[in-house]
């Protein structure tokens, strides 16, 4: 760190030293370390696990967090004290038969002993990490086959990693059973997919992905330390929960399910082990506030039935439970600090919800809310309800979204100018470059970065090659995610700072191949609708027939009004017609072929390759470099 380079990073600012300082000798929070380190059978022995361009995973990047208790200057004490906490990393016993691997992943992997083999519950997000736990709990406890495999939910870091601990062939074999609650294999796809190259980019700002683990860098991601840097996998479940109070025994082990759509995710579910006094509460609850939208861009949660089906949990599951687990961070031991803990976080998430629209209704918009609403001390002095991952300030927001939408009901609003646009005419009417910039740095030297930032904006919106205005933007960013408690907060400044000093938008990020393979034609033709550059086919029109072949089915696919059409199960008369697989088409989904490529496979056949042409000879390419920060 250099104070002669400009787009290196910075200390903390006096000022925001003064802020961190003031919060650590405020902060009075309910020890958590027992929890987090009670059970310890075994760790990793390097802590490096290997994928395929390098370390996948390496827990040695947290040694700073271990090896100094006081927070610096430059990271918020409550996300020090957080991130500490998730630096614990190994295997640990959850109760009598039940075990967890514990950061190696964003995400928990869960092993119970069955009567021949491994019941695992979320198989992390690549099979790199899956399996290095795998090996861990086998050396540790016993080589034992896996027999099954549970998905709590449709979140990528909770299935990615299906193929470190099983094979397809094993499970088409009849062998692995894998369940999961209804509505799993559509949302899992939809999210991934639908908007999955603006999601993977805003992505790397959720999740600080480029940044070093340090005091300077990437600290902890509220829900555990970071994503692995593999490509997820999907195997489709065998099993689908649909109602609540559904009971199977699971080689051997008895499960009571409860399914709980649209809470943290469209498709999720708890269970309950009640010859194991053990519920497994999913992601529905952990130790942080949660997400109501994720910065990487979702639909927005209903808070309201989240908060219903915790009371349903503790209905259903809280005179029997003598441990609770969650598929991130830590156990809670005991009946009573169980129920605690679930009553915390079910009033949390209605508070959030009731007291957002009460304002709401007296007329106050979202930007109004995030800054009025604060959270009363029952929350603020538990670890778990305060926000490491999402906050008051966003979720609000995302609660006021869900029911009223982006619109504030101020004309002024309705129809804005873009921000290039907007930038141009601020500048221009604070008298020039120069000028918005000595009324930036006096905001900066006087602590005030939110209007720094909201100035500077607006000059590098107008102008991004103003380099003075870039990198006083940069350091804007930098001191208000060293003051900031989530860590996707922080880490969506800093990744903003970065980009502003080095210009540099990631990388390209891609689907991993077996998630597009297990799309059903549905899906592979929504896909390719929002990919159709309407522009380009305005005045055309078509129907076709198509045949898959692989999996039996007819489809009439359709062009029309600048926009494609579709029917399952239908075959008009007299149109063109299409004989290929499902996996043919998945390969020009997948971009790996194009129509001349598609007509050559194996299997393909047109009466026409007038409708193929039109529709595959248009289709846009995304990007997952655009500009956030900037143009």
């Amino acid at each position: 760190m250099s104070d002669l380079d400009p787009r290196a990073a910075k200390p903390a600012t006096p000022y925001t030293a003064s802020v961190n300082a003031a919060l650590a000798a405020s902060l009075r929070l309910e020890d958590d370390w027992e929890r987090a380190t009670r059970g310890l059978v075994a760790q990793h022995d390097s802590g490096e696990i290997e994928g395929p361009l390098g370390l996948s995973w390496n827990t040695n990047d947290w040694n700073f967090l271990r090896e100094q208790e006081d927070p610096p200057e430059s990271v918020n004490p409550s996300l020090w004290r957080h991130g500490r906490h998730n630096a614990i990393h190994g295997l640990f016993e959850v109760t009598e038969n039940v075990w967890q691997a514990r950061g190696y992943d964003i995400s928990n992997i869960t092993f119970i002993k069955g009567d021949e083999g491994w019941v695992i519950i979320d198989p992390l997000t690549t099979s790199f990490t899956a399996e290095a736990c795998l090996d861990l709990a086998n050396a540790t406890l016993g080589e034992r086959p896996v027999t099954t495999v549970l998905y709590t939910h449709s979140h990528t870091d909770h299935y990615g990693g299906i193929l470190g601990v099983t094979s397809t062939d094993e499970v088409d074999k009849g062998n692995v059973r894998i369940l999961a609650p209804e509505g799993f294999m559509r949302e899992a796809v939809a999210e991934n997919l639908i908007a999955g190259p603006a999601m993977g980019r805003r992505a790397f700002y959720q999740f600080g992905m480029l940044l070093q683990p340090g005091p300077h860098g990437h600290i902890d991601c509220g829900l555990g330390k970071w994503i692995p840097r593999a490509r997820p996998d999907l195997v489709a479940p065998t099993e689908e929960i649909a109602l609540t109070g559904t009971e199977l025994v699971l080689d051997g082990v008895r499960v009571v399910f409860q399914n709980t759509p649209g809470t943290e995710a469209p498709a999720e579910m708890n269970f309950m082990f009640p010859d194991l006094g053990a519920l497994c509460i999913a992601e529905n609850c952990t130790h942080t506030m949660h997400n109501t939208l994720p910065f990487r861009g979702a639909q927005a949660r209903d808070t309201l039935s989240w908060s219903k089906y915790i009371q349903e949990a503790l209905d259903l599951f809280g005179g029997d439970m003598d441990v609770l687990f969650s598929t991130h961070n830590w156990p809670r031991f005991g009946r009573d600090d169980a129920v605690r803990y679930l009553e915390l976080q079910r009033d949390m998430y209605r508070w959030l919800h009731d007291q957002t629209m009460r304002r709401a209704n007296h007329g106050m918009t979202m930007r109004e809310i995030a800054e009025d609403l604060q959270q009363p001390e029952c929350f603020a002095t538990q670890s778990h309800t305060r926000g490491y991952y999402g906050t008051v300030s966003h979720n609000a927001k995302a609660v006021y979204q869900r029911y009223i939408g982006w619109y504030d009901g101020n004309p002024a609003n309705l129809n804005p100018h873009t921000p290039e646009e907007s930038g141009k005419r601020y500048v221009a009417a604070m008298g020039g470059p120069d000028r918005v910039h000595a009324e930036a740095q006096r905001a900066f030297n006087e602590g005030d970065y939110r209007w720094a930032a909201e100035l500077l904006n607006h000059l590098v919106f107008a102008d991004p090659t103003d380099e003075p205005g870039r990198l006083l933007q940069a350091d804007t960013f930098e001191q208000l995610g060293y003051q900031s408690e989530s860590g996707p907060w922080r880490d969506s400044y800093l990744m903003g700072a970065m980009e502003l000093r080095t210009g540099s938008k990631g990388f390209p990020m891609f689907v991993g191949r077996s998630i597009t393979d297990q799309l059903d034609v549905d899906m592979l033709v929504e896909l390719i609708g929002i990919r159709l550059q309407a522009e380009n086919v305005e005045g055309e029109s078509f129907e076709s027939n198509w045949y898959f072949s692989d999996v039996d089915e007819h489809h009439a696919i359709g062009l029309d009004n600048c926009a494609i059409h579709h029917r399952p199960g239908v075959a008009i008369e007299g149109a063109p017609s299409i004989t290929c697989t499902k996996a043919a088409l998945a390969e020009v989904v997948k971009g790996a072929v194009d129509v001349d490529g598609f007509l050559a496979i194996e299997g393909v056949s047109a009466s026409d390759d007038g409708p193929a042409r039109m529709l595959f000879e248009n289709l846009d390419q995304f990007s997952s470099e655009f500009g956030i920060v900037e143009p």
